[in-house]
């Protein structure tokens, strides 16, 4: 397996130089293209997705990121579209300069050469990587899990038909689904330039911890929202169900709910709908579960335990935690945070800008929900996952992030001294 792994990544490092070559125009033709063939063969695609459903027990919160439908396959191929139509993040001139030596120096953005990423469960990250990459210039390793193994063959099926008409077959490059061919990828320094992992927090300690590959952080999201005293109850009650119940297996859905101890006689009131409508699992503290016990749905109502703080619960669960005042919460941000998305509810703007600066987050949020923290919410197209780290990009990274940069120096004979 190694060899063969080594092999294909040798022959992806040579045919990204063609992508220098590509133009924006020739890139949007081909993601234009690779629309029209996702939906052209959505039974094709829902046929495989469903051998590898037909593994994976329905209650298993990874079954939904697993899902392929029709409405999914039409939403990939409008995102195929919108990355086709944004700008070029290539060649632009960051900075120029003449020095008093006659030196002309230029900074320009270009592609960082191969990126490979590391995921679990999610087909549409297939397609979403292999179209941020191809835009910004970059060839492609996708490592997914076996969790998908049929529905990311397929893809790639689909893909590779499309790069196979412009002679650009070798530009990505779909890894072995077995666990095994991971520890080849993270070593294989001399052929890839970054990887970047989307998964759970055991997939990106994996990776770090074993890579030859220099690491970009991202994906566990261990979301937290504090109410304050002078929060807006209306407005907390639709942040904190949004929050929670938009979609339950991203990253940015909330884990844990913040409470000042002034605000309990509240909490039912915040986790009505939760409640009734979407049946969610509360693990309270011991303030909380004293305000709840006797309103809150009884089976779906728990003492919190320390490990029910800090759990990415990526279902419809949630903890809650009181707390004395803003730095209490600050303190228990600090400690459980993954520092992917932080969010505040409350009226008095002192409280706001004190939490916004003090909050160590790729994402600080005020008044709003921290469903929000994705790419095309932001204006950046499809993104390649959400950075929790402070090195290179951080918060979700779109084109811009998947480039570099050199310098561009020019004279006539200037010669140093």
């Amino acid at each position: 397996m190694k060899n063969s792994i080594l092999h294909q990544l040798e022959i992806l490092q040579k045919a990204s130089r063609k992508l220098i070559r590509l133009s924006d125009k020739e890139t949007t033709i081909v993601l234009n293209e690779l629309a029209d063939e996702t939906l052209k063969n959505s039974a094709f695609l829902l046929a495989e997705n469903k051998k590898d459903l037909e593994r994976m027990n329905p209650d298993d919160p990874k079954f939904d990121r697993l899902l392929l439908n029709e409405k999914r396959l039409q939403d990939i191929s409008n995102d195929l579209r919108k990355v086709a139509s944004l700008p070029s993040p290539l060649y632009k001139i960051i900075e120029e300069r003449i020095q008093t030596n006659g030196l002309e120096i230029k900074r320009i953005s270009v592609p960082i050469g191969v990126i490979g990423i590391v995921y679990e469960s999610r087909p549409n990250v297939t397609f979403d990587v292999f179209a941020l990459c191809l835009k910004s210039g970059n060839a492609s390793v996708l490592k997914g899990s076996r969790d998908a193994h049929f529905s990311n063959i397929a893809i790639m099926e689909i893909i590779q038909k499309v790069l196979s008409k412009y002679d650009l077959k070798e530009v990505t490059y779909l890894a072995p689904s077995e666990r095994e061919s991971l520890e080849h990828i993270l070593s294989a320094d001399q052929f890839i330039d970054v990887i970047i992992p989307r998964g759970g927090q055991g997939l990106i300690d994996f990776v770090r911890k074993n890579s030859r590959v220099p690491v970009i952080e991202t994906g566990a999201g261990i979301v937290h929202t504090y109410f304050d005293k002078s929060a807006d109850l209306e407005k907390g009650k639709k942040i904190i169900e949004n929050a929670k119940s938009r979609r339950v297996s991203v990253c940015n859905a909330l884990d844990t709910l913040i409470i000042h101890k002034e605000r309990l006689d509240d909490l039912l009131q915040l986790l009505k709908n939760l409640d009734h409508l979407h049946h969610c699992e509360i693990f309270a503290d011991t303030s909380s579960y004293s305000i709840l016990k006797d309103n809150y749905s009884k089976n779906l109502l728990h003492r919190a335990e320390k490990s029910d703080f800090g759990t990415e619960f990526l279902s419809m669960k949630m903890s809650v935690k009181t707390v004395e005042n803003i730095d209490e919460a600050l303190d228990h941000i600090m400690e459980f945070s993954s520092k992917h998305s932080e969010a505040i509810i409350a009226e008095d703007a002192e409280v706001l800008e004190y939490f916004l600066k003090n909050t160590d987050a790729a994402v600080v949020y005020a008044n709003t929900s921290t469903a929000f923290t994705d790419g095309g919410q932001f204006g950046l197209g499809a993104e390649i996952g959400i950075s929790t780290q402070k090195l290179h990009a951080r918060g979700p990274m779109g084109l811009r992030e998947l480039t570099s940069y050199k310098w561009i120096v020019k004279s006539d004979g200037q010669i140093r001294k």
